[in-house]
């Protein structure tokens, strides 16, 4: 059967750009900033957003948050239609946040057409479903949380959504791999998908959007769990760096960047001698890969020999870093720890370590530079702007054991792993 080319009539006449006015769609903050900051400045009238995260992650937690700003901001009512809780249950949670509010709305509801039913009974502002699969379509076959139910629901909360102008916010599970589960066409109907991360143990988590038609999809809120809640940490490099009073062998400051954000955190290297048996390694926060790439290459450019040793390397505050950007801080981190030497007061060192221990630059330096230095570190180790500076032999003997100063107060460049070694452990 061949498709019609017979022009219908349109739903609406087409319209000049120049004739639209962005104010109707202008984003509302939702008095959670750093869910703002990824949004790209708050929700917009008609936004489906889907939130995905692993169970106990905090997801229900950051959206009751959400709806207990949204109105006490007095911007209209929130409902929260749940398939997952009891109102009860959820009454709990609010009493433990201070989410009590005459115009934030519960309901527990399985089935959507219910759900839909509730949306016109409150005709709220604000819509939060947690979670999308446990809503079920009767008219529609298949199990609860399948791939047919999923994009059902999907498709017929996003029409109401657009219909009526109404943010909506669906919570999404996850598989082990962390991927959202259900189809495919899940992410594709819905304007934004954020994902918040978190390890169990650790009391940070992160908020990274990977779709945003309204803003940036680079951007990262971060967020500290409570007892009384979900807390947005404007400035969290406090959390990734340890309160030593003075120097301490095996440890070594750097900047990561999370999205377009920049974070100083802190790594730390343990070298042992083995206690019979083949020598052990382990790696938290970091990646294994790189990790042990830049222990061959201190071995072999600064002369250290690790290969018979026990090295435990980790990071500060549950931040994972798996950039390059780390190597050099992980570089003179294990040389510290295995010479038992302390840096020379708080060091960030800020570079990619490469096989011939030459030190490269990475992105977003500028960035990073100057977040070290608006938090008031005064010894900034980054690889040179350019080539052909030092011999590049990478060896601690044969190079040069100066650092160039490049610019700002304090940003020394080193062109290879030994000048900085020499430099800064003699």
């Amino acid at each position: 059967m061949r498709a019609s080319t017979v022009a219908g009539p349109v739903t609406t006449a087409a319209t000049p750009v120049t004739a639209l006015s962005i104010l109707p769609a202008a984003a509302q903050p939702t008095g959670v900033d750093e869910l703002d900051r990824v949004l790209g400045g708050g929700l917009v009238p008609g936004v489906v957003v889907l939130l995905a995260g692993e169970p106990g992650v905090g997801k229900s937690t950051l959206l009751l948050e959400v709806a207990k700003q949204w109105t006490a901001d007095g911007k209209g009512r929130a409902l929260v239609v749940s398939g997952e809780e009891s109102v009860g249950q959820i009454r709990l949670r609010a009493e433990r946040i201070g989410a009590r509010h005459d115009e934030l709305f519960l309901a527990a509801e399985n089935d959507l057409s219910a759900a839909l039913g509730q949306v016109e009974a409150v005709a709220p502002s604000l819509l939060i479903i947690d979670s999308v699969q446990t809503i079920r379509c009767g008219a529609t076959e298949g199990t609860d949380g399948g791939v047919s139910q999923v994009r059902t629901v999907a498709a017929a909360l996003s029409a109401v959504a657009k219909r009526r102008n109404l943010p909506t916010i669906l919570v999404g599970h996850v598989t082990k791999d962390g991927s959202v589960a259900g189809p495919r066409t899940l992410e594709h109907l819905v304007d934004v998908v954020l994902s918040f991360e978190g390890e169990r143990h650790s009391t940070l988590r992160l908020l990274r959007a990977t779709k945003n038609r309204f803003g940036n999809a680079e951007e990262v809120g971060c967020f500290a769990l409570e007892e009384t809640g979900i807390v947005g940490v404007p400035d969290p490099s406090a959390m990734f760096v340890s309160s030593h009073r003075a120097p301490v062998a095996g440890t070594c400051l750097t900047v990561a960047m999370e999205g377009t954000r920049p974070l100083v955190a802190e790594v730390q290297a343990l070298v042992n001698e083995t206690s019979g048996g083949p020598a052990r390694r382990a790696v938290s926060g970091l990646d294994s890969s790189r990790v042990a790439l830049v222990q061959a290459v201190v071995e072999r450019h600064a002369g250290l020999r690790l290969s018979d040793r026990d090295l435990f390397a980790a990071t500060v505050g549950g931040v994972r870093i798996t950039e390059p950007a780390a190597d050099l801080a992980i570089a003179l981190a294990i040389a510290s720890a295995r010479l038992d030497k302390a840096l020379p007061g708080r060091v960030i060192a800020i570079g990619e370590v490469g096989l011939s221990g030459e030190l490269r630059r990475v992105r977003g330096l500028s960035r990073r530079i100057a977040e070290a230095i608006r938090l008031g570190y005064r010894t900034i180790i980054v690889p040179p702007d350019g080539t052909g500076r030092g011999d590049g032999s990478g060896s601690a003997g044969s190079a040069s054991a100066s650092l160039a100063k490049p610019g700002p107060a304090g940003v020394l460049e080193a062109p290879t792993l030994g000048v900085a070694l020499a430099a800064l452990l003699g």
